[in-house]
C-alpha cells in the first residue's frame, strides 16, 4: 500500500472507531461531469457515499453561512483562490487538520483552512498574424501603448481577474498595478464581456489580438471534436508570462472541511483522497488541469503540447489581503 493510501486507511479507521455513517455531504462549485468518476472511485475505495449539491460559488457559500450549525454540508469545494479566501474569511472552514495534506500539498497552495487539489495557469494568447510572443512576454506587457485597440478581456470584477491583479499588487505594488490597469483599459478592443473561451475565440477571429485565459480552455479546444474549434487554436500563440521574473500566475481548485460538518472523519478522508496520486492524475487527465502534488506523472498530450513553464510560487492564501485593493483600483481604472 502506498503511503498516501495508508494515510487514507488510518483516517477511515478513525471514522469507523467513532461509528460515523459512511457518507458525506459535498457542496461543490466545480461543474465538470468528469468529476463524477472521481467521486465514484472514492466511494468504491472507501464505501463512503457522497451526497452532492452543485451550484454557483457565491450561492453555495451564502447557503453554508445561512445554514450555520444546521448545515448538512461536510466539505466545500470551489475554484479560484479568491473564492477560497472569501470562504475562509467568512469562517466556514474547520482548521486543516491533516498531516497528509501538509506533506503532499506545497505550502503556497494551501492555507490553514483549505488546500488546493488542481492547478491551472493564466496564460497569454495572441493572434499569430497580429503579434509575436516577443510583443507580450509578461502580464505587464498588456499595458504597452503599442497594443492600443488590441486587448480583449472578461470583466475586471470576475474572481479570475481579481486574483491575478491581487498577485500583481503583491509583486509590483498598488500604484504600479493601478497604472498598469489604466494602460490595459486604454488598450481595450471592446468593453470586457464573456468568459475566457470568448476571449480565445475573439483573438483567433481577429476581433482583438491578445487576451488572458485559463490554460485548460486551450487544452479543451485542442482536443475538441469539431474541427472548427481545433482550427481556432492553430491561429493562436501561447505565452507563459513572466518567465524572466516571478513566473506564470496560477490558480486552483480546492476545498476544506466545514466547521459544522456532521461527518468530519469522512470529510477528512475525502480531502486526503483528493491528494492521492490516482486522484491527482484524474484531475489532470480528465479536466486538463495540473496536479497540485509535485512529482505526480500525468498522461495528457494536450497539456504536454502546451509546454513546460515556471509557475509563480506566491502563497495563494496571502493574495486575500490584496483582493479589496485589487477591486478598488480596477474600478478607479475603469476596468469594468
Amino acid at each position: 500500500m502506498t503511503r498516501h493510501l495508508a494515510a487514507l486507511a488510518l483516517t477511515l479507521g478513525a471514522m469507523l472507531a467513532h461509528a460515523e455513517p459512511p457518507e458525506l455531504n459535498l457542496y461543490s462549485a466545480r461543474h465538470y461531469r468528469s468529476d463524477e468518476a472521481l467521486y465514484a472511485d472514492f466511494t468504491r475505495r472507501t464505501g463512503i457515499r457522497i451526497n452532492r449539491i452543485e451550484g454557483r460559488e457565491q450561492e453555495l457559500l451564502e447557503r453554508i453561512v445561512n445554514e450555520g450549525e444546521n448545515s448538512p454540508a461536510d466539505v466545500f469545494i470551489t475554484v479560484d483562490a479568491a473564492r477560497l479566501a472569501q470562504a475562509e474569511a467568512y469562517g466556514v472552514f474547520a482548521p486543516l487538520d491533516s498531516a497528509h495534506l501538509v506533506e503532499r500539498i506545497p505550502a503556497h497552495l494551501r492555507s490553514g483552512a483549505w488546500a488546493a487539489f488542481s492547478v491551472r495557469a493564466r496564460v497569454i494568447v495572441y493572434n499569430r498574424r497580429a503579434l509575436t510572443a516577443a510583443d507580450v512576454p509578461r502580464y505587464e506587457s498588456l499595458a504597452d501603448p503599442k497594443l492600443k485597440g488590441k486587448v480583449c478581456s472578461r470583466s475586471g470584477a470576475h474572481p479570475y481577474n481579481l486574483t491575478l491583479v491581487a498577485a500583481l499588487i503583491a509583486h509590483n505594488g498598488e500604484a504600479a498595478t493601478e497604472a498598469w490597469a489604466r494602460g490595459v483599459v486604454a488598450n481595450f478592443a471592446r468593453p470586457p464581456r464573456g468568459g475566457d473561451l470568448d476571449q480565445i475565440k475573439a483573438v483567433a477571429t481577429g476581433e482583438c489580438a491578445v487576451a488572458v485565459s485559463n490554460s485548460y480552455y486551450l487544452a479543451r479546444l485542442m482536443a475538441a471534436e469539431r474541427v472548427e474549434e481545433r482550427n481556432l487554436v492553430k491561429r493562436l500563440g501561447i505565452v507563459w508570462p513572466n518567465q524572466d521574473g516571478y513566473g506564470t500566475h496560477i490558480n486552483v481548485s480546492g476545498g476544506g472541511v466545514l466547521k459544522h460538518s456532521k461527518h468530519p472523519a469522512a470529510a477528512r478522508a475525502f480531502l486526503d483522497y483528493l491528494a492521492s496520486d490516482d486522484a491527482q492524475r484524474y484531475f489532470a487527465n480528465a479536466n486538463n488541469e495540473w496536479p497540485a502534488v509535485p512529482g505526480v506523472s500525468v498522461d495528457n498530450p494536450d497539456l504536454d503540447a502546451m509546454g513546460r513553464f515556471r509557475a509563480d510560487t506566491l502563497p495563494l492564501g496571502s493574495i486575500a489581503s490584496h483582493l479589496v485593493a485589487a477591486q478598488k483600483l480596477l474600478d478607479r481604472a475603469g476596468y469594468r
